[in-house]
């Protein structure tokens, strides 16, 4: 967990995959999302934290409400943004950060944390990190490739995190940090970890909400639904899988993707090819070669027919997008994000093909107000800025704008 990338340049996975007994799963809708998430967390963390400190750490990460609308009696939208920067990177990230709190009561030694991030995960890190004590975090961005209001949330905050505007795209933010923990040098002189997705750590927590939607659908009197999840670095859908080898009943999934179709591609029979990323609406999806790929394929042995069998991917274009976002509207007066709605579009196309009474939930991954710059146009509906978020937005900015070339990133983490 403290190092994130492993010293050979791949990424960690657990050794065993704990199974729940399925007692446990048939019960969920008696549990609430801490409980659920103490009995999952236990599974991997017991050994290494006393169960009454990992169950504070439980309740102090997440004490912000996890929400179930339904946009029709099979079709359901998981809320995942109702946490402090509106988001479902606040799960891991606030997880993890205390994770890493713990640590640091223990450990003489500071934590740098490097993240890339191409949206809401800079964000979630930021505000989970700040002040943090024993821990720097170093955040990663396209430079004018995230939101104003994504920008502003983590480029304001200063104190023991620092914001780097990179010259370039996602995946030369996600290739510097790549790089660097695979640099003896940087290594020997700072105690290197991560917080986005290729840190294990960050998976975890995402698992426990694809619980919670089954306790939640266990209430209406349904089971193993069909999971639809917009994806870009597919950490999201990995989680998900991670709950399905912990026993978890499920029907299917469904990678939701915009342009930057590497995977759907795979999944439809093609071969897996990373390509240059392309910008779209959907900012936080647009990766070219997404690095938990390689873990999905581990957890079906590498082989491609099991993956194809439980996966099976879809990818739009924006202007299907905006199609979506104004449907969604008119036929639920409902507003989504542009990655909820490319999963809302993937979860309807899925079932005009399947017979009816399979449940479907599209995990929602930004609140509307992230995008409004793109609702409010197609939508007519005005979306106020809640406070907690307009804040950041009256502060000053306080990012600092590099090159892509991983020499110059050394260096500033070097003297630093």
């Amino acid at each position: 967990m403290r190092t994130g990338l492993a010293p050979d340049g791949g990424l960690y996975m657990p050794s065993d995959l704990p199974e729940l007994k399925p007692a446990f799963w048939s019960s969920l809708h008696e549990l609430d999302f801490t409980e659920i998430a103490l009995e999952m967390a236990r599974l991997y963390l017991e050994d290494e934290l006393p169960v009454q400190v990992l169950k504070n750490v439980v309740n102090d990460a997440f004490n912000f409400p996890v929400k179930m609308h339904s946009l029709t009696e099979q079709h359901h939208i998981l809320e995942l943004f109702h946490g402090p920067t509106l988001a479902f990177k606040d799960f891991g990230a606030r997880f993890m950060a205390r994770l890493f709190s713990e640590i640091a009561q223990h450990e003489q030694r500071e934590v740098t944390i490097l993240v890339a991030t191409s949206g809401d995960t800079g964000s979630a890190v930021a505000h989970g990190f700040y002040k943090v004590p024993g821990v720097k975090v170093c955040l990663l961005y396209p430079k004018g490739k995230v939101s104003r209001l994504q920008e502003m949330q983590m480029a304001t905050l200063g104190e023991n995190v620092t914001a780097l505007e990179v010259d370039g795209v996602f995946d030369d933010c996600q290739r510097l940090v790549k790089q660097a923990f695979l640099d003896e040098e940087l290594n020997k002189k700072l105690q290197l970890s991560s917080a986005n997705s290729i840190n294990i750590a960050r998976l975890l927590p995402q698992s426990f909400y694809y619980a919670f939607a089954l306790g939640e659908l266990q209430k209406k009197g349904m089971d193993s639904p069909v999971f639809s999840v917009p994806s870009g670095n597919f950490g999201n859908l990995t989680g998900g899988l991670l709950a399905m080898k912990m026993g978890m009943p499920i029907h299917t999934f469904l990678a939701a993707t915009n342009v930057n179709n590497v995977v759907p591609e795979y999944l439809k029979g093609g071969e897996f090819i990373p390509k240059d990323s392309i910008q779209t609406l959907s900012n936080a999806m647009d990766v070219g070669n997404p690095s938990n790929f390689v873990r999905i394929k581990v957890l079906f042995g590498s082989s491609d027919d099991p993956i194809r069998s439980h996966i099976k991917g879809y990818s739009y274009t924006d202007e299907e997008t905006l199609e979506e976002i104004r449907t969604v509207k008119q036929q639920h007066n409902y507003l989504v994000c542009p990655h909820t709605a490319i999963g809302v579009r993937a979860a309807k196309e899925y079932a005009a093909k399947q017979s009816a009474g399979i449940p479907l939930v599209t995990l929602a991954t930004a609140h509307p107000v992230k995008f409004r710059d793109v609702i409010v146009p197609e939508t007519g509906q005005k979306i106020d800025v809640p406070e907690r978020l307009a804040v950041w937005l009256k502060r000053e900015k306080l990012s600092i704008t590099i090159g892509s070339r991983f020499d110059e990133f050394k260096e500033f983490l070097m003297t630093t």
